[in-house]
């Protein structure tokens, strides 16, 4: 794995061995940043989730301002320490949470801090046939924390597996879905009253599959 764009381009991440991390694949990863473009450039970054930090890590290569990181494990946490360190990307700039997420949501948004990407890839959950999804990622969609963490045109990037179908609850609209293999990102926006004066917002880049 590696970051795809950017200052630190083409340096290699380290992942923690083990099952509990599963980095978002290269390929994957290279057609979100495409499809943000330059939504990236300064922007203030919150990676949920954060593993091995890759995601915020390749904001700040492409030029975000600021990162925050949120991982519950202290081994995860200290492995995006050390990605930070080699790739020289941005390293003031970013700060890293070792606490839970859904914890972190809540302490954020009491702080009434804003931000203009908010990037996630959690564990996948099971396929979910006749219920409604209890995967991590629609925990996610249901915070009520989350859409108050998102400036007026921030976008939310979520990742989750095609066998889990996810309900987009009332509080988010879905601009563009991205798909590779077993591999489905959301790209959202905090859903507003429409209006027939508001113009459609479009996310340029191809497909993955």
């Amino acid at each position: 794995m590696r970051i795809t764009g950017g200052q630190a381009t083409g340096r290699i991440l380290a992942v923690p061995k083990g099952l509990d991390v599963r980095p978002t694949p290269d390929r994957v990863k290279q057609a979100v940043f495409n499809s943000l473009g330059d939504r990236v450039l300064g922007a203030r970054v919150l990676e949920l989730f954060a593993g091995t930090g890759a995601l915020s890590l390749e904001c700040l290569s492409r030029g975000a301002a600021q990162g925050v990181c949120v991982e519950k494990a202290e081994r995860h946490a200290q492995a995006i320490r050390r990605n930070l360190a080699a790739t020289k990307a941005g390293g003031a700039g970013l700060e890293v949470r070792v606490q839970d997420v859904f914890v972190a949501l809540t302490q954020l948004a009491a702080a009434a801090r804003l931000f203009d990407l908010v990037l996630a890839d959690p564990p996948y959950g099971e396929k979910n046939v006749g219920h409604r999804s209890r995967s991590l990622a629609q925990k996610l969609l249901d915070d009520p924390h989350l859409p108050r963490l998102l400036t007026t045109e921030g976008i939310f990037v979520l990742g989750h597996t095609k066998r889990d179908t996810l309900t987009i609850p009332p509080a988010w609209r879905e601009l563009k879905v991205l798909k590779h293999g077993d591999s489905v990102m959301k790209l959202l926006v905090v859903a507003g009253p429409a209006t027939p004066s508001d113009p459609p917002v479009e996310i340029p880049g191809p497909p993955l599959d």
